[in-house]
């Protein structure tokens, strides 16, 4: 009973655990030279296009989570707290990191983690979004971190 109890429980964990069998690989954006590297084992879907910015959106096969990376026009070329300040960004951030290169926000909303983290550039933010189930934030930690911190532009 307890083997199939384990297998059970297996069976629910997501395939981001399996980090050793992530593939990742460098997704750009050539119009703007926003780039990251991202889980391709794990965002399996292309979304298209994301609302206002250029990029792309991707879902993982069940639609649990979604990361959409974009380069958002900056035409005052704002700091990243001006440029955060504008976007009027929702009550109750948990996590803010605001420096002169880039911001970070993200905070819990309908049992969903949201992860915004953009790079300033001349008149354009590079930009990673990532939404994924709050349940699952210790096996989604270091794939958000990876994400994070290769977003260049």
């Amino acid at each position: 009973m307890r083997a199939r109890s384990a297998a059970l429980a297996l069976a629910f964990i997501p395939a981001l655990a399996l980090a050793g069998e992530t593939e990742w690989r460098r997704y750009a954006i050539p119009s703007t030279g926003t780039n990251v590297e991202m889980p391709v084992t794990i965002f399996t879907r292309d979304a298209g296009p994301p609302e206002g910015g250029t990029g792309r959106r991707f879902f993982t096969d069940d639609n649990r989570a979604d990361l959409t990376v974009q380069s958002v026009p900056n035409p005052d070329n704002d700091s990243p707290a001006t440029f955060l300040m504008k976007k009027k960004p929702p009550a109750g951030i948990i996590y803010r990191r605001v420096t002169p290169d880039f911001f970070v926000v993200s905070s819990i909303r309908n049992g969903r983690i949201w992860y915004n983290r953009c790079n300033r550039a001349n008149g354009a933010m590079h930009c990673v979004m990532i939404n994924y189930p709050a349940a699952e934030k210790r096996q989604w930690d270091s794939v958000v971190t990876r994400i994070s911190h290769t977003l260049r532009g």
